[in-house]
């Protein structure tokens, strides 16, 4: 068997030992546009993509930098490349976080974020844990902690949407988001 997956755009990586010539946003954004949340456990379709422009609407309404809300369009890219698992469940493999840590990391330099620093991925998991509360209460009706809600600074896009607007619209944003950095360095 081979040490690699054949992507959206005919590449093949090797997500244990990837080559960051080899992660392509296309690839990213059409793959987390055709995978869901929660495992499926949700009262309709919803991508992980959808999620990711949820929490970079909720950045960008929060004031967070460029490079957060591009963190936060980015944060589940490696899921492109390795799925996802449930929490409960990666909190038991130890590899696995490893694994997806080092893609990540590669992914956020490939794509500007090289010196991203802790506490924009504090903010980033902020965004992340209250579009994942949210989520349960509009998906699935529960809350998913007996914590307080976690403030929001807008509503958000629950609905079930087609997987190729997700797309077109995550690709969207990340190039809005890469053309102003590349604009500014230039």
């Amino acid at each position: 068997m081979e040490n690699y997956i054949s992507t959206y755009t005919n590449r093949k990586i090797n997500p244990v030992q990837p080559v960051a010539e080899d992660i392509i946003i296309e690839d990213i954004a059409h793959s987390l546009s055709l995978m869901t949340r929660a495992n499926g456990h949700l009262s309709h379709f919803y991508s992980v993509a959808q999620h990711t422009i949820n929490c970079y609407n909720e950045a960008k309404a929060r004031g967070y930098s460029k490079r957060v809300q591009l963190g936060c369009i980015l944060h589940d890219a490696s899921e492109s490349y390795i799925s996802d698992i449930t929490r409960p469940v990666k909190r038991q493999l130890v590899e696995y976080y490893a694994i997806e840590e080092r893609l990540q990391k590669m992914i956020y330099e490939k794509f500007g974020l090289i010196d991203i620093t802790e506490e924009e991925q504090q903010l980033i998991k902020t965004v992340d844990d209250a579009l994942l509360y949210y989520e349960f209460i509009e998906l699935m009706g529960i809350s998913p902690s007996e914590e307080e809600a976690p403030e929001m600074k807008m509503e958000h896009d629950f609905s079930l949407r087609d997987f190729n607007e997700v797309e077109y619209e995550f690709l969207y944003i990340f190039n809005q988001l890469t053309n102003e950095k590349r604009r500014k360095d230039g």
